[in-house]
């Protein structure tokens, strides 16, 4: 059964970074795409990042967000810096078989529980 669990969301001050952590089992990351999104109240899920042989970013975090891996781990990691408030939401991460066309929701079949992150101003 494959399962993932997000952590690392908190509270921070614009301009403040932090690292978000994916921890997978039962499955190998290698053998799927992983997904992080995030998710603001009243707004759709957005994609932030995927990854499997190549990564793509989202303009909206390109150049501040970045996606790490620790295979011996199985855990992907999200570093976030330069922080602001409109990034407040609810941080996924997700996986899936295949590439897909875009980065969708509906392209990921796994999710993880969801982690709170908010930048004051």
């Amino acid at each position: 059964e494959v399962q993932l669990q997000a952590s690392g969301g908190g509270l921070v001050q614009a301009g403040e970074s932090l690292r978000l952590s994916c921890v997978g089992s039962g499955f190998a990351f290698d053998e799927y795409v992983i997904g992080w999104f995030r998710q603001a109240p009243g707004r759709a899920r957005e994609c932030l990042v995927k990854s499997a042989s190549d990564t793509i970013y989202a303009d909206s975090v390109k150049g501040r967000f970045t996606m790490t891996s620790d295979k011996d781990k199985n855990t992907r990691y999200l570093q976030m810096n330069n922080l602001k408030p409109e990034d407040t939401a609810v941080y996924y991460c997700a996986a899936g078989i295949d590439w897909g066309s875009d980065c969708k929701p509906y392209e990921f079949d796994d999710w993880g529980q969801g982690t709170l992150v908010t930048v004051s101003s």
